[in-house]
């Protein structure tokens, strides 16, 4: 019988040759890019490619010739990464545990922020039991529920009189 895989094997398999031809060696740095340069200013950019030197030149220790860690970066916030560029790097060097990025290019854009947590609006609590009370007559599950996160939004989104 074959034992099961870890979601990460899978996701590496599927995914890992779009990422290495960008010259990500994996995908983790995508997923540790928070950590790498702190939750603040991994909102306002993301790695797009590592670009690696066209001819592999090693310095007189054998070393490879780093790369160059393309970032798109979001309005003002270049200022602040153009400034924190060195602590980046050598971050990035760090968790990867050998020299592999030399320098940062950023290209200004928008950067992606699907699967980041948006806080939860707050809803007081007695205008949450007046929706509760409007929709609990409706007997179709689904139709009461969709007008229960229809009303919950609009009471949280209401401005206050």
């Amino acid at each position: 019988m074959a034992r099961a895989k870890p979601l990460a094997e899978l996701l590496e398999e599927c995914i890992g040759p779009a990422f290495a031809a960008q010259g990500f060696a994996s995908t983790d740095i995508l997923a540790a890019w928070p950590e790498i340069v702190g939750e603040r200013l991994a909102r306002y950019c993301q790695p797009s490619k590592i670009e690696w030197p066209r001819r592999r030149r090693r310095d007189e220790d054998g070393r490879s010739e780093p790369g160059t860690l393309v970032v798109r970066v979001e309005g003002v916030f270049a200022i602040e990464l153009q400034h924190l560029a060195p602590v980046v790097i050598q971050r990035v060097n760090a968790h990867y545990g050998w020299a592999c990025v030399g320098k940062i290019v950023m290209r200004q854009g928008r950067v992606d922020r699907a699967g980041r947590r948006v806080p939860a609006p707050v809803v007081d609590p007695v205008r949450r039991g007046e929706v509760a009370l409007a929709v609990g007559t409706i007997e179709h599950d689904a139709l009461r529920d969709a007008l229960d996160r229809l009303g919950i939004a609009i009471v949280a989104t209401a401005p206050r009189r």
